[in-house]
Order: structure tokens, then sequence, then C-alpha cells
């Protein structure tokens, strides 16, 4: 094994906290790039996918071909996770970078949810302690109280941010089966990332949001958010989430949104409204009271979040 790789594995905290810290980014990255939601979501796929197509070939060396059916299920979870980063992106430009990556985050509670509703997981007293604290702060960033509350659109923003949530924990529920197999976290996140590029490329084209043509700096900031996110970020996250307790991962869920308010503030100048930040908090209790505990049986492996 790698020393690197041993590294990883062997500091499985550290891994996932870097994972978190670098994902926390995304939303600073997409808009610094200033393009529109479908063309940030296609180049960012677009330039992750030969780091990532070396990655899985590594892995399929090692390890063999994957079992069937598993780049299938992948490509569907692409599909939600092209859903998931044009809402997003759109979120991000009608509330700021953090206010959406927060909002995005409600996956949490909106996974064990579906997870119940579709595959028969009871999601247990804390998911359900947990939904009045998120729809609080939901209510509290859309700016309907408060008043002065910060982005082009917040209310609008509110809504494209809670279907991310939606469209993240299809992505989540799909992507999990897709990736059976914890040994090559690298195979299925190449065949969901060229899927979401091509879905993104269809649901681009009628919107008449779709620049194929490269452009000088914001191209330069997709590259960055692809190679930093999209690859690395996402590899860490897959390589340490799976071997922390349920206790240190509801920490790590925290550290995207709380990070990517902080670096909006701080890098682009965003200036949410102290309802808003309140917001925040509720969004933030709720995910540490979903994750604090172990969940039921058959789901192990929350995500720290969107991007």
């Amino acid at each position: 094994m790698h020393p690197l790789v041993r590294l990883l594995t062997e500091r499985p905290v550290l891994t996932a906290l870097l994972g978190a810290l670098t994902i926390a980014f995304s939303a600073i990255f997409v808009r610094l790039a200033d393009v529109s939601p479908s063309t940030a979501a296609i180049f960012r796929c677009v330039y992750a996918l030969p780091p990532l197509a070396v990655l899985a070939w590594m892995e399929q060396r090692r390890y063999g071909p994957r079992a069937a059916g598993q780049a299938r299920l992948a490509w569907i979870a692409g599909a939600f996770f092209a859903a998931d980063l044009i809402l997003w992106h759109h979120a991000i430009g009608h509330v700021g970078a953090g206010l959406a990556t927060v909002l995005g985050n409600t996956q949490v509670v909106i996974v064990p949810i579906a997870a119940w509703m579709l595959l028969g997981e009871r999601p247990g007293s804390r998911v359900a302690a947990a939904v009045p604290l998120v729809l609080i702060g939901v209510v509290l960033i859309s700016g309907v109280i408060g008043g002065e509350a910060y982005g082009d659109d917040p209310l609008l923003g509110v809504m494209f941010g809670i279907g991310t949530g939606v469209a993240y924990a299809g992505f989540l529920l799909v992507q999990r089966r897709a990736n059976a197999d914890h040994r090559r976290p690298a195979g299925p996140l190449f065949d969901a990332t060229m899927s979401a590029a091509v879905v993104s490329l269809l649901i681009g084209l009628p919107l008449g949001e779709v620049d194929l043509v490269p452009s000088w700096p914001a191209h330069g900031w997709l590259a960055l958010l692809a190679i930093s996110v999209q690859v690395v970020g996402w590899m860490l996250i897959s390589v340490g989430l799976p071997r922390l307790p349920a206790a240190i991962t509801s920490v790590v869920l925290t550290v995207q949104p709380v990070g990517s308010v902080l670096l909006g503030i701080w890098l682009l100048a965003e200036a949410p409204s102290a309802f808003q930040l309140i917001g925040v908090v509720f969004i933030v209790a709720g995910l540490l009271i979903t994750t604090l505990r172990v969940r039921p049986r058959r789901w192990r492996r929350p995500h720290p979040g969107v991007g």
C-alpha cells in the first residue's frame, strides 16, 4: 500500500476533516467562476474526469471488475447529482455561497426520511426532533422574518436550496448502492461524474444556460473546483467517513456548511443578516441532532454535504 494511502486510512478523522474543508470551498469557486449554473455543473464534472479515470483504472487493476449493475446505478446517481448541482448553483446566485450550502445540507434530514418512505428504514426520534429546527432555519434564511435579508432573492434561493437537498438525497440513496465495495470509491465516482456532465448538458441546453467556449479566468476557477473538490475532496471523504463512528461524523458533517458561510463572509464579502445567521445555527443544530448517534443498521454512511 502506498504510504500516503496508508496514512489516510490510518487517520480517518484527519482525512474526513480535510475532505470536508476542501468541499467547503465548492460554492466559493462557483461564485468566483461567475458562469451559468449549467455551465458550472458541466465543466466541474468534465475537468474531473481524467484524474478520476486514472484512479478508477488503478482500482480495477488491483481489485478486478466491479459487480454487475454497479455502473448503471452510478449513472442513475449521476443524474440526481446533475439536478443537485444545477439547483444548488441557482441557489448560490440568489442567496449567496454560504447560505446556499447550508440549505443544501438539509439532505441530512431528507435522506433518512426518504430512506424510511422508500426503503422501510425507520429514521428514529432524532430525525423527528431535527425537522422542526431545520424548518425554522429555512424560514429564517428565506428573509420572511426580520427584513434586510442577504441575497438577490433569498426566498427563491431557499426554494432552490431545498430542491438541492431533495436531489442530493436521491443521489446519496442510489450512490451508496453503487459504491457497495468501499475499497474502490473512484470507479463509481467516475461513472456518476460522467453521468452528471451529460445530464447537466441535456438540462442546460433547453434552458439556454450552456456556454461551451472556455474563457479565462472563469474556467481556471472551474478547473480548480473540479480537481480540488470533485476529485480530492470527495476521495478524502470516501476514504475517511466510512471508518469513523457516528458521533465523529456528526461533527464532520457541520464543517462544510459552517466553513462555507465563514469563507463566503471572508472571501466574497457576503453579509447574511442576523436572522439568517440564526437560521444557520438552527439548521446546523438539526444536522447534529440527526447524526449524533448511530443510524439504523442499514444506514451508516452520511455525507458532509453538497458540492
